[in-house]
């Protein structure tokens, strides 16, 4: 069995999906959830980007021990200088070095010549390895490239030191054989091939970002890179769940293995979905609800009598529970405490404390705290504080048939200051929002709206997620309660909080970079 390492960029190419802005901390706890699932690599951001990015990439390269952490540079030597003081504290510091060698880039893009662009990438990896003992490197757009200057680039990186080098499907433009074909080419005219690993890097706009990462594997590839539930830019990435249970289930084709954990695998899928909002498709293979559910009687009657009849993949391999811990009023801090720590939550003693006070409050309103309440309290707890902003008091709303609907909202502001207004809408969400809006003295352009049940029952919890535009940033926002409308406001009051945060760590970037 061949050795494929797992290179996961849920954390930098995954974060480019459009409304996902993730904080530090949301960035920590999926970090150490990816290492809970054996990845190899952790791609944890790009550390020039701006302040945020290096202190996201330095305490995560700090923090995890068991993966190797890396971030992305451009060819730049000051790039490379930041990604070292990032990434220097990891257990195996590696570099992601990047540059464009499609002609269509290269003219349009870049503004050099195929000559200048060999040159950057040569002289930029010798200047990394003067810090990183692995430095992978990249040529964006690789499939559209023209194959004999691929191999000729690729050939002089690895003699200035690379020792990763990726063919990213920047585009999600190619086919399973011609991208298989890319691989066999460069092994039989890249005279120095076999001191580096080939890395595959797909996109999906055509669907087939899984397929393509296969056929690498198949013609060569000993590194596939992609994201949980294959989030990111357009169309997203190859996902990664799909492509470790694919190995794992035809390992008798394939001949090759991951090290991840795959029993992981369901409780990171839930993780990623609910911190960057991003809904998992309910007929989403692996992960998806409905992967393991048979409505068809014959399925149904073929599965009683032997699972393996219409189920190749079992539940439990992806960590797919059949039953969950229930939890009550008469549960203690021990219990609740244990119970957080199977779910793989990492919380503090004062966080554990918060918790228990909230789930109190939800035991004397519903009988039975399900795996998926503990879940959903765990992420208003912990995720969800943005002290320095807003924050909601009450909110009253009048809705009937022949009424005008009417919302009061009262709001604190970061020092403290309560806020009240009264608004209208067509109906008892809008209303609602546009009273929030008035709190915020500033436009706010609602993209999108969703709202699920967590469990089912009529005492269950809603979940709302929201995406919004504001001043140019979209974002999205998520909040819990039993009240449908109380889930809602703290959903919008969530992502507006996000978009003032993003505000602030601009002008701090700013106000560095002027010093």
């Amino acid at each position: 069995m061949r050795k494929i390492n797992i290179f996961d960029t849920t954390l930098r190419d995954g974060e480019q999906s459009a409304g996902v802005n993730l904080n530090l901390q949301e960035k920590l706890e999926i970090a150490r959830q990816l290492e809970r699932l054996r990845v190899d690599i952790i791609e944890a951001g790009f550390p020039a980007a701006s302040k945020g990015d290096f202190q996201a990439v330095k305490q995560i390269a700090e923090t995890i021990k068991t993966c190797s952490v890396t971030g992305l540079s451009r060819l730049v030597q000051s790039d490379i200088d930041t990604a070292w003081e990032a990434l220097k504290g990891g257990a195996e510091p590696r570099l992601h070095l990047f540059i464009a060698t499609s002609p269509i880039h290269m003219i349009h893009k870049l503004r050099m010549t195929p000559e200048q662009v060999i040159e950057a990438a040569v002289e930029s990896v010798k200047y990394a390895k003067r810090y990183f003992p692995i430095v992978q490197w990249s040529a964006e757009d690789a499939c559209r490239s023209e194959l004999p200057f691929l191999a000729k680039i690729v050939t002089e990186v690895i003699k200035a030191g690379a020792t990763v080098i990726n063919i990213p499907d920047t585009v999600g433009y190619i086919t399973p054989k011609e991208y298989g074909n890319i691989f066999t080419f460069l092994r039989n005219n890249v005279p120095n091939i076999e001191k580096v690993s080939l890395s595959a890097h797909c996109h999906d706009d055509l669907g087939m970002a899984v397929v393509n990462s296969l056929s690498a594997i198949e013609h060569g590839a000993t590194q596939v890179e992609g994201t949980i539930n294959g989030i990111g830019e357009r169309a997203g990435n190859a996902a990664l769940e799909e492509i470790a249970v694919a190995l794992y289930i035809r390992k008798d084709y394939y001949q090759a293995e991951t090290r991840l954990n795959l029993q992981e695998i369901k409780r990171t899928s839930n993780l990623v979905s609910k911190l960057t909002g991003m809904v998992i498709p309910p007929n989403k293979a692996v992960v998806g609800k409905n992967a393991f559910a048979h409505e068809s009687g014959i399925h149904q009657d073929g599965v009683l009598k032997e699972k393996t009849t219409y189920e190749i993949i079992s539940p439990e391999l992806v960590g797919v529970q059949s039953n969950s811990m229930v939890l009550g009023k008469h549960s203690g801090r021990h219990a609740l405490r244990n119970r957080v720590e199977e779910l793989g939550y990492t919380l503090s003693d004062e966080e554990i404390n918060q918790l228990f006070v909230r789930f109190k409050e939800l035991a004397d309103k519903k009988k039975d705290i399900t795996d998926d309440d503990l879940v959903a309290l765990i992420f208003e707890e912990k995720f969800d504080h943005f002290k320095d902003f807003y924050q909601l008091s009450s909110i009253q709303v009048q809705y009937g048939t022949k009424q005008i609907p009417t919302a009061v909202v009262v709001l604190k502001d970061g020092q403290g200051n309560e806020i009240q207004e009264a608004a209208t809408g067509a109906g008892s969400v809008e209303a609602l929002y546009n009273t929030l809006e008035r709190c915020f003295k500033t436009s706010v352009t609602l993209l999108d709206y969703r709202i699920e049940s967590v469990g089912g029952g009529r005492d269950a919890l809603a979940q709302v997620f929201v995406k919004v535009r504001v001043n140019d940033i979209e974002t999205s926002g998520r909040g819990t309660a039993q009240d449908v409308l109380e889930a809602s406001a703290k959903a919008y009051i969530n992502a507006v909080n996000r978009v003032f945060m993003i505000e602030t760590m601009r002008t701090e970037n700013q106000k560095v970079a002027m010093q």
